[in-house]
């Protein structure tokens, strides 16, 4: 009897004496709001956004708080009796108040001074700090949020079932590391949907809630299977479990399937593009509508064009590939002259940062590796050689009919290196060629129109000469030849032919930002471009000549599955190229494959599907260039240091088809065993009709005949670029050097 006239007092003094020294307290001040039973009704989590990729996979989330919610009936039942066990053994019983458990906490903890003693908190009342939070400010703050918390606690109870009460905490529950509720716990630290948890595993999330950093599996994994044993014993204690079960579950290994969503991300570079294009589509519905949308609370569902086959099969191409091109480049800096090179050009940077005076200043940096990133101590100076060295890279992959992305790796690493290589100029090297070709047949060249390789020279521009990769010259090689094997000599005089006009016309229609320069060297890749634009470029060599807008979203739905937006993927088309040229273009950039520059794609990689494409190397090697398409797909990748100054020093590593082709070609490679997602990609161009195949049937490459030698022997002839001359070489040189075989 003297328990409960204790009860009783415990009961009365918080339930009306406390309720009313809350209000006295709350005078002068903006008053104490107690939600209403129709607030609490229409109470609504902030939910993540999930970002789902074609076949339904998440690829990532917009959040404010990472929360995903479940409903009562996914949550596995011995989830529920460890909770109840080990926070509230009394939740199906008391209406929000544990009499007992404030008892306790009156007499040990607060006079007792025992902080062992426990909270005294319910479920129920962590629901209300959960969902509303606590007042942090005033000397009374903890006793005015223990009322509130109380008085809420009890209105939760009449408004809402148990079973509604412990899904609303579990939905609700903050588990460490931003990440809220129970889904989004199952996925971090166990890759797991919450109906897919074993006991083992539901235990220690459960005993996380006595504290989310000191329990964390993940950094403390010893308390957090101590912790986890706690709970089997609490749920022995209160028969949810027999003790030979328990026994057996002790002696079990604590494993985790730890996904940090900060480095985890197969899409992160490109989860930047749908999250701007996303707040575009839900501006303008909400100018259509009057309702806004937050992206980071609502709960909604993106679906996009990402292909997760294709984009991990990238991801994996980057790490096979650039792991072991990345020991190459390190290892060719590590020896005295390249040590020397990156010294001096560090010293330049330090200088032109005025940063001399701070290079030896220490600071803690995140340093990417591909055997595994790692945090160390490390000064400016070494921090700038360290970057100036490392291999970047970027590959994206698109539909060329509706501009739908397919696959957008953007970096290395994002964590560490967040500038998206999509998206960034750089010099494309012999991968500009196919405008220019393109621009010579809407001009009316054919294929087999011959093209001179003699070596040339213009004083106007510092005796500037093209050099061929083999450094030939001589005889004259077909367009289609010259195309296909890069040449660089023929492609200036098919230059000098066509005319800048020309091809800066189509240039700009194809939808390049960057101004080209009108100099001799551009018909040998001068052009700056990005990947995005390249790729966008070739599409329209695919997809019978427009020019497409990239495109990341299908659609958007509301948590409850009503749509918002849905992309038709229809767009107003202008045509920038002829279907004659398109044709011919094809053919041509598919002999570049099959016979050409890109020959290794399906001879050393074992691509079974049909591409055409092109290689592109920069001068000494800066960045490298393999672009490639088909009816379905297009797919580019560039790579190189963040400065060309930083190099391979030869093309057994440096150029286009070994540095950036192997991207490609292990990206479609491994794409091929995802056999649903592979049979869309998988397609070929029509024959071409045999009027124009027939223009395209001639050698690559001629010797000038007898007659053409002797009557150019004497001809040391001047042409002109533009303004300027161009002297040609010797012929009689040339002859003699053809005739010893040089």
């Amino acid at each position: 009897m003297k328990i409960k006239r204790l009860s009783f007092v415990v009961v009365l003094l918080f339930s009306i004496v406390m309720p009313a020294f809350l209000i006295v307290t709350s005078c002068g001040r903006k008053s104490v709001h107690l939600e209403s039973r129709t607030e609490l009704l229409n109470y609504k989590n902030a939910i993540a956004s999930k970002v789902l990729s074609t076949d339904g996979r998440v690829i990532g989330k917009f959040y404010y708080q990472n929360r995903t919610n479940v409903s009562y009936s996914q949550i596995p039942q011995f989830l529920i009796n460890a909770l109840v066990a080990t926070e509230d053994v009394r939740f199906f019983e008391h209406k929000g108040v544990d009499t007992r458990s404030l008892f306790r906490v009156l007499f040990k903890t607060i006079i007792g001074g025992n902080k062992r003693s426990g909270g005294g908190s319910t479920i129920t009342q962590q629901l209300a700090k959960n969902m509303y939070g606590r007042q942090k400010k005033g000397a009374l703050a903890i006793v005015r949020n223990k009322v509130r918390e109380i008085i809420l606690a009890r209105r939760i109870e009449e408004t809402f079932s148990k079973e509604e009460i412990l899904t609303l905490y579990l939905n609700t529950v903050p588990f460490g590391e931003n990440i809220y509720g129970l889904e989004a716990a199952a996925s971090r630290y166990f890759n797991k949907k919450v109906e897919q948890l074993r006991q083992e595993e539901a235990a220690v999330l459960v005993g996380m809630l006595k504290g989310t950093t000191y329990y964390n599996p993940a950094l403390h994994p010893d308390r957090a299977r101590d912790r986890r044993n706690i709970v089997f014993s609490q749920m022995v204690k209160y028969n949810y479990l027999k003790q030979g079960e328990a026994d057996s579950l002790h002696r079990l290994p604590l494993k985790l399937d730890y996904r940090n969503a900060e480095s985890e991300g197969i899409a992160d570079y490109f989860l930047v593009q749908v999250r701007s294009e996303a707040d575009r589509i839900l501006k303008d519905v909400a100018s259509k509508t009057g309702k806004e949308w937050n992206i980071e609370t609502e709960g909604l569902v993106i679906n996009t064009t990402m292909s997760f086959s294709l984009q991990y099969s990238a991801i994996s191409a980057f790490r096979e590939h650039l792991s072991v091109m990345q020991k190459r480049l390190s290892d060719q800096y590590s020896e005295p002259e390249g040590r020397e090179q990156i010294a001096n050009i560090t010293e330049n940077i330090l200088a032109g940062e005025n940063l001399v005076q701070k290079a030896g200043k220490m600071k803690v940096q995140t340093l990417f590796d591909w055997e595994g990133s790692h945090s160390d101590s490390i000064s400016i100076r070494d921090s700038i050689k360290y970057s100036l060295t490392l291999l970047h890279a970027g590959l994206l992959a698109i539909e060329p009919g509706t501009g739908a992305v397919r696959a957008w790796v953007g970096g290395i690493d994002f964590s560490t290196q967040p500038y998206d290589q999509i998206l960034a100029r750089r010099q494309l090297g012999s991968a500009f060629k196919p405008i220019l070709y393109a621009a010579a047949l809407e001009d009316g060249i054919d294929p087999c129109h011959y093209l001179e390789n003699d070596s040339i020279v213009l004083p106007e521009y510092q005796d500037w000469h093209p050099e061929n990769y083999d450094h030939t010259y001589g005889g004259r090689y077909s367009m289609a030849g010259a195309l296909a094997h890069s040449m660089n000599i023929p492609s200036f005089y098919l230059f000098r032919r066509v005319g800048f006009e020309k091809v800066d016309s189509l240039w700009r229609v194809m939808g390049f930002s960057h101004d080209l320069v009108n100099t001799p060297a551009l018909a040998l890749g001068t052009a700056e471009a990005s990947i995005l634009e390249t790729a966008l470029a070739y599409s329209s060599f695919a997809n019978d000549g427009y020019k497409m807008t990239p495109k990341s979203i299908v659609s958007i739905t509301t948590a409850d599955g009503r749509i918002l937006y849905q992309n038709d993927f229809s767009e107003v088309r202008n045509t920038v190229l002829s279907e004659r040229t398109l044709q011919l273009m094809r053919a041509m950039l598919r002999k570049a494959v099959t016979e050409g520059t890109g020959y290794s794609l399906e001879h050393t990689y074992g691509v079974t599907a049909p591409f055409a494409g092109k290689t592109g190397t920069t001068q000494n090697y800066g960045d490298a260039w393999f672009v490639a398409f088909n009816p379905n797909l297009t797919i580019a990748a560039r790579a190189g240091a963040s400065s060309p100054l930083i190099h391979f020093n030869s093309g057994s590593n440096g150029t286009g088809n070994t540095l950036a082709l192997p991207l490609v070609a292990l990206t479609l490679k491994k794409a091929e065993s995802y056999r649903n997602e592979w049979e869309q990609v998988v397609d070929s161009f029509p024959p071409l009709p045999p009027e124009l195949a027939a223009i395209l049937d001639c050698p690559d490459f001629r010797e000038d005949n007898l007659v053409d030698r002797f009557i150019d022997i004497f001809k040391n002839e001047q042409v002109t670029y533009d303004t300027a001359t161009v002297r040609t070489e010797s012929r009689i040189r040339s002859f003699i050097q053809k005739i010893f075989k040089r």
